[in-house]
């Protein structure tokens, strides 16, 4: 399962620099705006400390962790959705994204200029909310006459559409995002065809200076706004975020230490991202790789084997299922299953967070 993620935000506010921390890409940063101007994507790999110990104790030579795609484009400005700047010819680039990335600024630097001319988190996130939700505005609309002649032309399976689309359209026409419109299964299914990006789930990067997150108003208001609106935030130095990013593994264990962390923003970033999503991991290996797949927390075992392929899903007979820590107690497979910790699963099973997992399937 691909994740993807969209980056959205103001010019100046830390977009490319985090793009490029996340995804080692080396896009342009300059002190300017607009200075993406094509859309650039990149891969992040999600850290888990889980799989190199499945390797280790399988002894394979290759690990390919899971990742999220990151989708970065120019930035946005008030009048996007009319055509201002560069931001509303790349919409559609994260129309198919999973998640919305929105970097926010939450550091005062009078050598790096501010689109509005003052440093004003919530202003700033409304100033976006307020051009994606017109963007999707203009979309609805446009279903809504598309629909509309259909109905007219006498098709009554137009009309349950043609209801779902004016409520979401006076909606967003509130200045409000699809997500917190309330929508049975049903009507959800009529808008889930236009990719409206107000619907996407979202989550807010504040992106602070070196000093840190201590004392910082400007991030105590971006908490508060994502609190509000039952969105996630992250804090990082995108800057300082960049420089760890090409220091080797040991210097950056030494200087995260140095800083007082645990981890790196990056990985905060793109755990955040699965929180966001409500994804999980599961693990499977054979003699020459460990490999860590993505699944939709809530998944049955078929769907979780449609992650590799879709015959395996198509052609699902069962699953051998340990967990991850009874894998690691038992030192492998063999003492799994001779523990009785190894087990087989049917159709119904429903996949939990670390499985390990071997499929079997016929096509």
């Amino acid at each position: 399962m691909g994740v993807a993620c969209g980056i959205v935000g103001l010019p100046n506010v830390g977009k490319s620099t985090l793009f490029n921390a996340m995804t080692r890409a080396g896009v342009p940063a300059e002190n300017y705006p607009f200075c993406t101007i094509d859309p650039h994507v990149g891969i992040a790999v999600v850290p888990d400390p889980r799989l190199a110990t499945l390797a280790g104790i399988v002894g394979v030579p290759e690990m390919i962790p899971a990742v999220v795609e990151f989708i970065d484009i120019a930035g946005l400005v008030e009048g996007a959705s009319q055509g201002e700047g560069l931001g509303n010819r790349f919409l559609s680039h994260i129309r198919e994204t999973d998640a919305i990335a929105h970097v926010v600024r939450c550091f005062d630097d009078p050598d790096v200029a501010h689109v509005g001319g003052t440093v004003d988190p919530v202003a700033d996130i409304e100033t976006v909310e307020v051009e994606l939700a017109l963007a999707d505005l203009e979309t609805v609309e446009r279903a809504i006459d598309r629909h509309g002649r259909r109905a007219r032309a006498g098709d009554k399976q137009e009309q349950p559409v043609l209801a779902a689309l004016e409520q979401a359209r006076a909606h967003l026409a509130a200045g409000s995002p699809i997500r917190t419109l309330a929508l049975g299964e049903g009507e959800q299914a009529h808008l889930a065809e236009l990719q409206l990006l107000t619907a996407k789930p979202v989550m807010y990067v504040a992106n602070v200076d070196d000093s840190g997150t201590a004392g910082n108003p400007f991030l105590a208001a971006v908490q508060q706004y994502a609190a509000a609106h039952d969105a996630a935030a992250v804090a990082l130095a995108a800057r300082l975020e960049a420089e760890i990013a090409e220091l080797d593994e040991a210097d950056k264990e030494e200087f995260l230490a140095e800083l007082g962390e645990e981890e790196p923003g990056l990985d905060r970033v793109a755990h955040a991202a699965y929180d966001l999503l409500a994804l999980g991991t599961f693990f499977t290996y054979n003699e020459m790789q460990a490999r860590a797949w993505t699944f939709l927390r809530g998944s049955r075992a078929p769907q979780a084997a449609g992650r590799i392929h879709t015959d395996f899903e198509r052609g699902f007979i069962k699953a051998e299922v340990v967990a991850f820590g009874d894998f690691v107690a038992c030192g492998g497979e063999h003492g799994a299953r001779e523990a009785g910790k190894w087990r087989v699963e049917g159709k119904d099973y429903m996949v939990q967070e670390g499985d390990v997992i071997y499929f079997r399937f016929h096509v």
